[in-house]
């Protein structure tokens, strides 16, 4: 089942690294460190998509960080094979590539912090730390402070804290200054990234549930390509929906069906409310899940690369 869940918890353990991720796409040419015109993001959105559609529909992607924890539950082992290698800053040198790949860089921190692998996360942290000073906008995030909690697991807490914080400025900003298109490619960054983990995954295990979590993003490929297209003007992001337009067409085989169960009701702050339980059924065959993941693995090969 397919569950709201609030932007923030995007990323626990990488929110307030994506708090950098927020694209300077002012156009304004200058040396390397700075967006060259060319490079930089347009910010006109024909369809013209209100910010309240647009945090509604971001609201019903998955959490990269509840997958991982489900990842974690079947038993499989970390890899970090399986992730960005911090090595391929170099190659993020565009507005474009560095929001696509901060969002990447999240949901592998994500990943990282399920597994407690805080030997590695510094390198992790230093990679987006990188590519938030590139694009201008490392001031959102107290980098020492996170670097410091991040290498030890019993701060969580405190980690989330401070990185729901974190993005909650950087989220003012982007509306402030018109560059929700550079939410939408951190949101498809790290969408792409867990569901590119989650197939590796599946195809060392098989996991039934891993499967049927994977079926369920059909909606979610729907939602992005919504969010993509608003965009359609800049060519970045019409090569980035015709790779998801393909996924869309995969996707488009497999079959989910909604129960609806007995409305439960519950009281808050002293008011009855009426919670709808729903359960969603897939049917995805085994042709679909290898065709999907090997899709997924070509869009995120183009991300990274």
């Amino acid at each position: 089942m397919l569950k709201k869940i609030l932007y923030i918890s995007l990323i626990v353990g990488g929110t307030a690294f994506l708090s950098g991720c927020a694209g300077n796409s002012s156009g304004k040419s200058g040396n390397s460190d700075e967006l060259i015109s060319t490079d930089s993001l347009s910010t006109d959105a024909p369809l013209k998509l209100s910010e309240e559609v647009i945090s509604d529909v971001i609201q019903n992607i998955s959490s990269p960080v509840e997958m991982a924890s489900l990842i974690k539950s079947t038993g499989v082992a970390f890899s970090q094979k399986i992730l960005n290698d911090p090595n391929n800053l170099d190659k993020y040198n565009t507005s474009f590539k560095r929001a696509l790949n901060l969002g990447v860089f999240a949901a592998d921190l994500g990943y990282i912090n399920t597994f407690d692998k805080n030997s590695i996360v510094i390198s992790y942290l230093l990679a987006v730390k990188n590519l938030a000073d590139g694009i201008k906008v490392g001031q959102f995030f107290d980098f020492a402070a996170l670097k410091r909690l991040a290498t030890n697991s019993n701060n969580l807490d405190s980690l989330m804290e401070i990185s729901v914080s974190s993005f909650n400025e950087m989220d003012s900003y982007l509306r402030e200054q018109n560059r929700s298109n550079v939410s939408s490619l951190i949101v498809a960054g790290t969408w792409i990234e867990g569901m590119y983990i989650t197939g590796s995954v599946i195809e060392q295990t098989n996991n039934e549930e891993l499967i049927n979590r994977l079926g369920e993003q059909k909606d979610i490929v729907n939602i992005l390509l919504i969010i993509l297209e608003n965009y359609k003007n800049d060519p970045n992001f019409t090569e980035l929906s015709s790779y998801l337009q393909d996924l869309k067409g995969l996707y488009s085989k497999v079959k989910i069906t909604t129960e609806f169960g007995e409305p439960k009701k519950m009281e808050k702050d002293g008011s009855l409310i009426i919670i709808q339980d729903e359960i969603s059924h897939v049917n995805i065959t085994p042709e679909q899940v290898k065709a999907i993941i090997a899709q997924i693995k070509k869009i995120r090969e183009y991300i990274v690369s």
